[in-house]
């Protein structure tokens, strides 16, 4: 397939556009030469230097990142900035950034996988950021803890405010720094919130409204 047909998908089924002005993320094709065929596709959650060479030594054409390179301030290309770039210009490697866009998607986003995973039902919508809503909430089939949770999602060292009910039922999601959605959880009346850092700030906040939050 053509690189430009694929990231032509990617753009319209991610909704890369809608999200230009929400993201400070540069999302999209953001490092390409000229269009070329693509045989093999590569997936990472960073675009780092040792992702780089891994994706070089599978002989990726493409690589499909949630966090990228460029983050809304303009960057020198010294340092690490230049062998990032030059690991992918000499290794003919395309480098493709979905963020925002990813987190949202309610079909293979992170939050709407999770929630697959933990087999949430009655799924809704959560945590509106920008105008837009970002996560998403569900119930459980059945009253479960919170360890069977973490084994569920392949939590290997999960931080636990477990200050709610010993097993949960009503769950929100919001994944990466979304610390602060903790406020959105509590206003659901939710028995768990699960984001991907969890941050000084919202301890207290969880322990008085008796919130369990997993990160």
């Amino acid at each position: 397939m053509k690189r430009s047909e694929l990231t032509t998908y990617l753009d319209a089924y991610l909704e890369i556009g809608a999200f230009e002005p929400l993201d400070r993320s540069l999302n999209g094709l953001v490092v390409a030469g000229d269009d070329r065929e693509v045989r093999k596709v590569a997936f990472a959650v960073d675009a780092c230097q040792s992702i780089f060479e891994k994706a070089r030594e599978e002989k990726a054409d493409l690589l499909v990142v949630h966090h990228g390179l460029f983050w809304g301030s303009p960057l020198a290309v010294t340092s690490t900035h230049y062998r990032r770039l030059r690991t992918l210009i000499e290794g003919n490697l395309d480098l493709y950034v979905a963020h925002l866009p990813l987190d949202a998607h309610p079909v293979v986003g992170n939050n709407a996988v999770m929630a697959q995973k933990l087999g949430l039902e009655h799924q809704t919508m959560f945590a509106p950021y920008k105008g837009r809503m970002l996560g998403c909430k569900g119930t459980l089939a059945k009253p479960t803890s919170l360890a069977d949770l973490c084994k569920k999602l392949g939590f290997d060292k999960p931080v636990i405010l477990d200050f709610g009910k010993d097993e949960v039922r009503e769950v929100g999601i919001v994944s990466g720094g979304a610390s602060d959605d903790v406020h959105e959880a509590i206003a659901e009346g939710l028995d768990l919130f699960i984001t991907g850092e969890v941050e000084h700030q919202i301890y207290h906040e969880a322990l008085e409204h008796s919130i369990n939050v997993i990160g």
